[in-house]
């Protein structure tokens, strides 16, 4: 039981450091502007050399990455301004 939940703590450094992450701006998930911080996520995807997907897939896929891990302990109004960015990567990618 130990080992299982010792992998599961450690997942989400695993993913941060052996994947095909984006290299974001530092902080862009403090930001307080959601079309702020969706530029920026745009941004990273397109510049980004290892990405799998589309810009709009790993713009996308990182910041539900980000709202999963935090879960329960992201406040409402953070996670308000986070999914507003959905809508904000949506209209910036004319999805």
């Amino acid at each position: 039981m130990q080992k299982d939940s010792s992998k599961r703590k450690n997942w989400s450094r695993y993913v941060k450091g052996h994947s095909f992450a984006l290299q974001l701006e530092e902080g862009v998930f403090t930001w307080n502007d959601p079309k702020k911080i969706a530029k920026s996520l745009k941004k990273s995807a397109e510049e980004s050399l290892n990405r799998k997907g589309t810009p709009f897939q790993s713009a996308m896929s990182m910041l539900n990455f980000y709202i999963n891990r935090a879960g329960k302990n992201l406040k409402t109004a953070r996670k308000r301004i986070l999914e507003q960015t959905k809508t904000e990567l949506r209209k910036l990618f004319n999805k």
